[in-house]
């Protein structure tokens, strides 16, 4: 399926990103070659120790041009800003599209989980949200994947034979087949295709 007239079929208003396992270094080297003015809103679940603070908005803020924080509970989601889900907290967005958390039981023994993030978003946004599941080791955000891609939304998975650990995409493209699987620089080139198109 060709990229560009995939992003041109697909206005998008939001991104979520799900990882595990090897998730740093797959958002880290995906997301660095963003450009000051990407207007997308980015939000990020990467499974963490539940009971250790999250250096993740520190480490990514020195690296990205955009603003990258910490999800806040009832926040309105903001263009142009990268968000991470905190630890011990399922993130999820509501209809009026801002975030709550909640401390419900873990999804395949993580919260935040994934398909908990992409589940919701994918009611809030239907076919403007895109879905992308990195490398990981378990099956969280397989079925948030097969939810975004049922509500019409864009679904993307890191190519398993790039992936650090490739249990987590092989598990999404058992699903309904994401619309594409891509290695991180296409990933990449996507999102900068899609935030030109976007709404």
């Amino acid at each position: 399926m060709n990229i560009m007239h995939v992003a041109e079929e697909h206005p998008i208003e939001a991104v979520v990103i799900g990882a595990s396992t090897g998730g740093v270094a797959a958002l880290l080297a995906l997301l660095s070659g963003l450009p000051s003015n990407f207007r997308l809103p980015i939000v990020a679940v990467l499974h963490l120790p539940e009971h250790r603070d999250s250096l993740l908005a520190e480490i990514f803020q020195h690296r990205l041009p955009i603003a990258v924080r910490e999800a806040a509970d009832k926040e309105s989601i903001a263009p142009a800003t990268l968000y991470f889900a905190g630890p011990g907290y399922h993130l999820s967005v509501e209809m009026d599209r801002s975030f709550s958390l909640s401390c419900e039981a873990p999804v395949h023994y993580s919260r935040p989980s994934i398909d908990v993030l992409m589940e919701s978003a994918a009611d809030a946004y239907g076919a403007s949200l895109v879905g992308i599941l990195l490398t990981g080791a378990n099956f969280d955000g397989a079925a948030g994947l097969a939810k975004i891609r049922q509500q019409g939304g864009l679904t993307v998975v890191q190519d398993p034979a790039e992936a650090e650990v490739a249990t987590m995409p092989e598990a999404a493209i058992r699903k309904p087949r994401p619309n594409l699987i891509l290695t991180l620089d296409g990933i990449r080139s996507l999102l900068l295709k899609l935030d030109r198109n976007s709404c």
